[in-house]
């Protein structure tokens, strides 16, 4: 079915295209207004870096859903699985370990995650948690508590007589 764009709907979709700043909905505009101005599909296509498949989508979700439905933004950000309260309410219950002493692992941490939400979350998501809750890396101690002293070391190698 060949969908026509008539004069008052081309001249909202003009007028929307003008107040936008988002590309991706601009681009989506200018292939409705080209279809007015009598292009074909496989030549807005070849216009806008489209397919002619996408174009004729294009214009049948604006038909079908109107013009306030087909510029919203559909995809926003952070879709992160509780709140930040929630996080931190779960890192905090390790906190009490590690002022004993104890190390904690990510391991540990994702096994919690994976406890509360019923399901896997992936080890990236709880790195990106622990950057987002300023948690970093420490390491217990620099050195072996049973390593020898400087001397010994010294006096045990195989020096050449100067």
């Amino acid at each position: 079915m060949a969908y026509r764009i008539t004069a008052e709907e081309y001249q909202e979709i003009k007028a929307e295209e003008k107040k936008t700043n988002d590309k991706n909905i601009s681009k989506k505009l200018k292939a409705l207004m080209l279809r007015y101005e009598g292009m074909k599909n496989p030549e807005i296509a070849k216009k806008l870096d489209l397919s002619s498949g996408r174009v004729s989508h294009l214009v049948s979700e604006y038909k079908r859903d109107g013009l306030k439905e087909y510029i919203r933004i559909k995809y926003e950000g952070n879709h992160r699985n509780m709140t930040y309260e929630e996080e931190q309410a779960i890192l905090d219950s390790f906190d009490a370990s590690a002022a004993e002493g104890q190390i904690i692992t990510v391991k540990g941490i994702k096994a919690a995650f994976d406890e509360k939400l019923g399901r896997d979350t992936g080890r990236g998501y709880i790195y990106m948690l622990l950057a987002r809750h300023g948690w970093r890396k420490i390491k217990p101690r620099s050195r072996h508590p049973k390593k020898a002293s400087d001397e010994e070391i010294n006096a045990s190698k195989k020096l050449k007589p100067v």
